[in-house]
């Protein structure tokens, strides 16, 4: 009988969408809940309480959980060669591995955030006005972060393994959750960015539980049991190899984007506030990328731990069309629902024009990104993560940096912020694919290890 999970077998494309909706619904219903959060605060709250959960709070959460997130990807790529290699010890081992690691940087995190929260938000130049709410939403944050990184790594454990409905049914009981506790926190309590703070780490924790539940039973994978928690230096070692520059990557992103936000708090609170809107609107696109993303990624990953090359290239090179003609079509909706998708958040006038200012400097450049996202994935899924790392950071960080400081000095409006994402995208992409053709990225299979 045919496994839906094993991506190594039958066709290509069908295989590949059956596990990339449930990864695309799954994202969708993480942005729900982090747009509820904007959308119940902007209209019950206000344009500085928005700010507050949008503007340097999300900048700082990004740094963080970026890192993480990235690190969590590494323990992905390795579940998802010993998978296709069907190597049950090391499943087991890398497993273990990275749940402990998680639980003792979730600890460290909430540690480490709640007594540099401040600092931290000085740094940014938040406003005055968001200052007390901002670090109250950070803080709050910071206690919950063992559970998002439960959640977020024990989520690419099973979709290593071609697990993405579990994913799924866990965030769809996240998001529900957080807009019931939002609703009630902010509207009914009046707890303001505080409640919506608590509202995301509660729902969070539970998601991250039924996560580890799911683990604990066995299926794909061997079942995740407590006695068994240690750190398993081998193992440990393959996914900070490949996880640590994916962290890095992510974390560069994030200190460019602190940057920026730094220079739009310049701006003052109504654009802060229009920055906050439009990230959570476009949020649609990139949490389209990003599930096509990991889908490519476990495929690779899957198809070159069984020593099949040439079905993984084939299955490339279809995502790569696939994802192209999607994000020309989120680019067209976005653009042509700008106008009412940004009053669902604030009806203030000024800040829905400058959302619309921005969202134009954004969305009409996606399918740029396209390549960036699908390169980085075939590369990652059979380990190959330093070198486009170096890429991506020079590419999209540094120059992204080095705009802020050379040229928004000298064009110091919304356009002249915004367009740093178009430049440094299509720069990086360029710079992507002659590494794909021209680099010598293919190690050796890991079936033949």
């Amino acid at each position: 009988m045919d496994n839906p999970n094993d991506l190594t077998h039958g066709s290509i494309l069908p295989k590949l969408l059956r596990f990339f909706f449930p990864v695309l619904l799954g994202m969708l219903f993480q942005q729900l809940y982090n747009t509820v959060d904007a959308v119940i605060v902007g209209n019950f709250v206000g344009p500085t309480a928005l700010a507050a959960v949008g503007g340097s709070p999300a900048r700082i959460i990004d740094l963080v959980i970026g890192f993480f997130t990235g690190l969590g990807s590494g323990a992905t790529v390795i579940i998802s060669q010993y998978y296709g290699s069907h190597d049950e010890e090391k499943l087991s081992e890398a497993e273990h591995t990275i749940i402990l690691f998680c639980l003792i940087a979730g600890a460290a995190l909430a540690v480490l955030g709640l007594l540099m929260a401040s600092s931290a938000m000085r740094l940014l130049q938040t406003p005055a006005d968001v200052f007390d709410e901002a670090l109250s939403y950070l803080r709050i944050y910071f206690a919950g972060t063992a559970a998002v990184l439960l959640f977020n790594v024990g989520s690419g454990i099973l979709r290593a393994v071609g697990d993405s409905r579990t994913p799924l049914i866990a965030l769809g009981i996240c998001a529900g959750l957080n807009i019931i506790l939002d609703l009630f926190f902010v509207a009914v309590l009046g707890w303001g960015v505080a409640g919506a703070a608590w509202a995301t780490v509660i729902s969070l924790a539970l998601s991250a539980a039924l996560i580890l539940a799911h683990l604990h039973r066995a299926g794909e994978l061997p079942p995740l049991r407590l006695r068994q928690l240690r750190i398993y230096p081998k193992a440990l070692r393959r996914i900070l190899y490949i996880g640590v520059p994916a962290g890095l990557q992510g974390s560069m992103y994030s200190i460019s984007n602190i940057i920026i936000q730094a220079s739009v708090n310049g701006l003052g609170t109504a654009v802060a506030a229009a920055w906050t809107v439009t990230g959570k609107f476009d949020g649609i696109y990139w949490v389209t990328s990003n599930s096509f993303g990991m889908a490519l990624c476990t495929y690779v990953g899957q198809c070159y731990g069984a020593g099949d090359i040439e079905r993984m290239k084939k299955g490339a090179r279809l995502w790569l069309l696939f994802d192209l003609g999607v994000s020309a079509v989120v680019s067209a909706l976005l653009l042509s629902l700008a106008r009412w998708g940004f009053r669902l958040f604030t009806p203030d006038a000024d800040v829905i024009a400058y959302s619309i200012e921005m969202v134009w400097c954004f969305a009409p450049y996606y399918v740029v990104w396209t390549f960036i996202e699908i390169i980085s994935n075939i590369l990652r899924g059979v380990g190959d993560s330093v070198r486009p790392m170096l890429i991506v950071t020079v590419g999209v960080c540094v120059l992204r940096i080095a705009w802020i400081f050379l040229v928004v000095p000298h064009w110091h409006t919304v356009v002249g912020i915004s367009m740093s994402y178009p430049v440094t995208w299509a720069l990086t992409a360029l710079a992507l694919t002659v590494y794909y053709f021209k680099g010598n990225w293919l190690p050796k299979p890991a079936a033949a290890d």
